[in-house]
């Protein structure tokens, strides 16, 4: 039991994306230390400070520093190249882990021996209370293709279950870097990078593994990355862009009308 214990370990790895001083970073931390199957755990950033490199000896982590202007793309990149590990999840420093995440991607990544990415279910947490909104809901039954076996390895299926948004969370997924090639993130977009990213590996040869359970707490709260894209526009308008090249400007438009209901996950 000890040595399956030791070889799924050796698998795995939590990257901790940490930007500058997040008072989530520690909740983070804990939940993926606290796994009922244990990963290897590092953190990274591009804005280091006094506050995450407190909690990375704190916890006794490995804390790589990128070098240069932050920005979401490269410090992804970053996150990837720091681990040394077929599997690789990118932690998003507000996030919280279920203990039992690595335990059902493990499984499902052993279900699928051809899995690019796995991807899980999530539940939004606002002012520290778990809750379950009209947008997490469609965006489930968005991915509901991905339960069925025969559906998963599909290009078809894989890219419709982003065709009217982007239905993955993107703190739920693991990546199987060596499936998906380095560098994983090479979109010209700055907040639709992983709706983007997601698009080009339902390309690939492959199938998505997926696990329905909400196995990640979303935090939703004022400084979000999400929340201040569409303070400034900068969401609607690259949503826009993503919606034309998938339909055509004439449906794009008719779609954003509805898809911006999805922005009052972020309202205060």
């Amino acid at each position: 039991m000890e040595k399956d214990r030791e070889k799924k370990t050796g698998r795995h790895t939590f990257v901790v994306c940490a930007y500058k001083q997040s008072e989530y970073l520690e909740t983070c931390v804990r939940s993926v230390l606290r796994q009922t199957i244990q990963s290897k755990v590092v953190m990274c950033t591009s804005t280091p400070n006094h506050h995450i490199e407190t909690i990375a000896k704190k916890y006794r982590l490995k804390l790589y520093i990128r070098e240069g202007e932050s920005n979401i793309r490269d410090d992804w990149n970053f996150a990837i190249s720091c681990a040394d590990t077929p599997l690789v999840t990118i932690a998003h420093q507000d996030d919280i882990y279920h203990s039992h995440y690595v335990e059902s991607m493990l499984h499902a990544f052993a279900a699928r021996s051809d899995a690019t990415i796995f991807f899980s279910g999530y539940r939004p947490v606002k002012n520290g209370i778990v809750s379950l909104d009209a947008n997490c809901i469609i965006r489930a039954m968005l991915r509901a293709p991905m339960c069925v076996d025969r559906l998963a390895g599909i290009r078809f299926f894989k890219r419709l279950i982003f065709s009217l948004g982007n239905s993955v969370c993107c703190p739920t997924v693991t990546y199987a870097v060596d499936r998906v090639g380095k560098p994983v993130f090479t979109s010209s977009y700055k907040y639709n990078i992983d709706w983007d990213t997601f698009r080009k590996l339902a390309q690939l040869p492959g199938s998505f593994a997926y696990d329905p359970h909400a196995l990640v707490g979303y935090r939703v709260h004022a400084g979000a990355t999400s929340k201040q894209y569409i303070d400034n526009t900068g969401r609607f308008e690259e949503d826009k862009r993503m919606f034309t090249e998938i339909w055509g400007r004439t449906i794009a438009q008719m779609l954003m009308k509805l898809y911006t209901r999805a922005y009052d996950t972020y309202k205060d």
